[in-house]
Parts: C-alpha cells; structure tokens; sequence
C-alpha cells in the first residue's frame, strides 16, 4: 500500500504535516477529511528499495538525519509492545503515530507496509542501511529465527543505550579540556595582534635599542597581523588535505588506525575502547543466537579500525577450520593478554558471551578512568603553558619600560 507526505490544514486552520498509507490518491485525500483535515498538498513516497536514495540526500542535512537516539527509543518501544503480545503490524502502526522524527516515521510506515505484505521485519529493515547497521538486521533476523524477537529487541536497545552512554560520558570528560584550548588560544591570539602592537607603538617612537625578546615579539604580532588570512587559508588546506588522505585512500585509512593506537596517552585507550566495543557487539550477537562465524563478520565493522578488522577477518578463517577463537586471536598482537584469556576461560566453560561482557566492562571502566586521569592532568597543563605566553609577553614589554625608568633616572 503506498504511502504518501501531507500538508493540510485543521478547522481551525493550523497547518499538519504528515504521513499516511491509502490505496490511492484519492482515498488518502478521503482519509484526510474524515480525520477533519484538509489535504493542501499530497506526495507519494516511495516504497521498497528506492527509499534508500531519499535518505542519503537527507544526509546532507543533519536536521533530517535519524540519530542513534531515536532508533534506540523505536526499538524499546518496539520490544515493549510485543513484549505484551501485540502483533508486529499494529506494533509498528502504533509507533509510526509516536515517532516525531519525520525521515524515521516515513522509513517505520514503508516497514510497516512490507511487514503488512509478507516481509519479514529484518527484510523490511534491511533496505535501509543508512539508519540501520548489518549489526542491527542480523540481531532482529536471529530474533525472527528463534521467536524471541522482543527479547532480541531488548537487548539491542540496551545496547545501544550502553554504547551513547559511554561516548557521552567521554564527551562530557573532554569537554572542558577543549574549551579551555580554545580559550587560551583565543586570549593569546587577542593579546598579540591587538593588544601588543597598541603599547609597542610607543617603543618605535622612541628610537630606542629594545631587547631581543621584545623584538621578537614585535616581529611575531605584525606577521600575525600581516599574514592571517594566508595563515588560515595554510591550516585549512593541511586539514583538508590529511582529512582526504586519512578517510578517502586506503593506505591513509590504516595509517591513520595505526597512529590512532600508538599515539602515547590516547592510543591505548582508543586500543581498549575497540576491544570493548568488539566484545560487546560479539556478546550480544552470540547471546540473540547469531552463529560465531556471523557474529565475527559483523563484529568487524563495529570496531572502527582497519587493524582490528582484518585481524579478526584472519581469526574468523581460522575458526571456521576449526580453532579455537582464543587461539585464533592470539595470533595477532591487537588482543590483550588479559582478554585472550577471558575468552580461552569462556570457550572452555561454555559461558563465552558472559566473559565477553566482562573484557567489555572492564575495558570501558578502564578507558573512562584513563580520560578522567588525562584531563585531570591536561587541565594544569594548559594553565601552565598560557600562563608562560602571558609571562613572556609581560615581560617582553616590561623589560624596555625599565630600561627606560633606569636612563631617566
């Protein structure tokens, strides 16, 4: 059944928009009026596959994207309502009429409608890889296979949940650090290019030998001065430039991953931030019922390193001719020692999923200690290193102001 967008207007006037399923033009214009709404304009969208390409333009407006938010609110919602034994179909009218996010209502009505036609909900979900990940569609086909879709549904909102918490939790912890660079940035900036030229004016007008350190100064704040917009135009383009190199080629990608590990301080934490991330998704996958070689395949992408993915890539070949998954792993130097043996332990006991939960708690709780103990540090840090600018400016114009008291005195 298609769907179609409407503007219309209420009796009292105020303008609606939404969306509505009919047979026909004609009988959504009918639906319209017998919800005492008058249809101003109707629009078909459309249906199965195509509806891929809408969202993609979409893309270019973050106001219209679907957020991991919202897909994580449907789905609780979703596993509520079968939870209490409502079929899937009235499940998703039910929602469609909740969602708020147009792009995400328009996307639940066409799932509805191949739900409605004999789809499955993972099939239906499958045409629409923007909003939904093959991490997402494998859960809900296991869910589907075994029966226990709101089950399935259940944990994949809880995941997802876990997983913003945490990069909300590290966002919130590196916050303060950037304001402040920016901050200081911004204040030493000021300083030199307004500030510093006003009092050295009166050192030109002098005529008087100044020290080197007051020299330099004066040369630095008139090539700011001079030359910003070169400046500017320079650090745009070098960002520019690594931002292609490092996303667009794939030599720049698995730089850029390798960089991304060894960097001192940060590299281990995004190292055990990708583990976590892995386990979990791994966990999960393997708790809905997900074969291990499936779950493997799909874990990959969810590290977000090129690395980590081809390691496990290799790992999956070898299980899949029949080694262990600790011992597969153990071949690449990636995997901690700490979680090739939680894994050894759960293979060997048979509570796999369980030990995989555990590596990804205690690696989070590890990486939010290592940022919390990271900013604590950056924090005096970055006082320190504006406080000794604004030093060497102070003294850079002090320093003839006293040779100037002294010869007059």
């Amino acid at each position: 059944m298609p769907v179609y967008e409407y503007n219309a207007l209420s009796i009292k006037g105020k303008k609606l928009k939404g969306i509505i399923d009919a047979e026909s033009t004609l009988a959504a214009r009918q639906k319209l009026r017998e919800s005492d709404m008058f249809p101003v304009d109707l629009m078909e969208t459309s249906s199965g596959e195509k509806q891929d390409i809408p969202y993609k333009k979409s893309v270019a407006n973050p106001f219209k994207r679907v957020s991991q938010r919202d897909v994580s609110i449907m789905t609780r919602q979703l596993a509520t309502l079968l939870g209490a034994g409502i079929p899937l179909v009235t499940s998703l009218v039910s929602i469609v009429s909740q969602t708020v996010n147009t792009q995400l209502k328009k996307t639940l009505a066409q799932i509805k409608e191949g739900v409605n036609e004999g789809k499955s909900l993972a099939q239906s979900v499958s045409h629409y890889p923007g909003i939904f990940s093959p991490f997402y569609i494998n859960m809900i086909r296991a869910g589907e296979a075994s029966g226990t879709l709101d089950i399935v549904l259940e944990r994949l909102a809880d995941f997802n949940e876990k997983q913003q918490a945490l990069r909300g939790r590290i966002k919130a912890a590196l916050a303060y650090p950037i304001f402040m660079f920016f901050i200081c940035s911004a204040v030493l900036l000021f300083l030199t290019t307004f500030i510093v030229p006003k009092i050295t004016n009166i050192f030109d007008e002098m005529h008087q030998t100044l020290p080197t350190i007051t020299v330099l100064l004066i040369s630095f704040s008139g090539f700011l001065r001079s030359f910003w917009v070169i400046i500017l135009l320079i650090v745009i383009a070098i960002c520019a430039g690594l931002r292609y190199a490092f996303r667009s080629t794939r030599k720049g990608q698995y730089l850029w991953d390798k960089i991304k590990i060894r960097t001192p301080l940060i590299g281990p934490m995004v190292h055990k931030m990708a583990v976590a991330r892995l386990s979990q998704t791994l966990a999960t996958l393997l708790r809905s019922g997900v074969p291990l070689l499936t779950a493997l395949a799909i874990a990959k992408n969810v590290a977000d390193n090129n690395l980590i993915a081809d390691a496990i890539e290799e790992a999956a070949r070898d299980v899949e001719e029949g080694q262990s998954l600790s011992t597969a792993l153990a071949k690449s130097s990636l995997f901690p020692p700490f979680a090739l043996q939680m894994i050894s332990m759960g293979e060997q006991s048979g509570t796999l999923e369980q030990m995989l939960y555990k590596i990804a708690n205690s690696y989070e709780t590890e990486v939010e200690s290592g940022i919390m103990i990271m900013t604590s540090i950056l924090e005096p840090i970055m006082i320190l290193v504006m406080g000794l600018f604004v030093g060497i400016i102070v003294v850079s114009i002090l320093l003839p102001l006293y040779e100037m008291n002294r010869l007059v005195r």
